[in-house]
């Protein structure tokens, strides 16, 4: 329709796509959805892992698991990717960073004379600077008592 049409008359296509996108989710059912092979595939697999952990224990050992690689995680620098030795918190986002790699930021772009996104993926603070930084010593601790282990 589109190539037909001149350039002048070019319709709205965000609209068209939403009116097709509509009338093939109105013929969409509940009964259709409990007849899909892939559905019906995955509430038996859930079923299955039920029947597996069918215990308190397994479920705390899981949620352990992800406690202990989530704060491991947490010590990773989003500049260097590194595990930090000194961490410094924004006061602004509460995002952590290695504090000579986010000082190491600033002062380059200063000089660019350009202000300093948080580097921190999916982060809409756009003004990062020195005096927002705070040492997070807690952090800290946590690092040098997991090294210590």
């Amino acid at each position: 329709q589109i190539k037909r049409e001149k350039p002048e008359n070019i319709p709205d296509l965000k609209y068209l796509v939403k009116e097709k996108f509509t009338a093939l989710e109105s013929k969409n059912s509940d009964s259709d959805l409990q007849r899909n092979e892939k559905y019906i595939y995955f509430k038996d697999q859930l079923k299955e892992m039920r029947k597996q952990y069918n215990g308190n224990e397994a479920i705390e050992e899981i949620d352990e698991d992800i406690a202990v690689t989530q704060s491991q995680m947490n010590f990773i620098c989003p500049i260097t990717q590194v595990e930090m030795k000194r961490p410094v918190r924004n006061k602004v986002c509460g995002h952590i960073y290695e504090e000579d790699a986010i000082l190491k930021i600033i002062q380059t772009r200063k000089q660019q004379k350009k202000k300093v996104r948080c580097p921190k993926i999916g982060c809409s603070h756009a003004d990062v600077k020195e005096s927002d930084l705070v040492p997070d010593e807690a952090l800290k601790r946590a690092i040098d008592s997991q090294n210590k282990q």
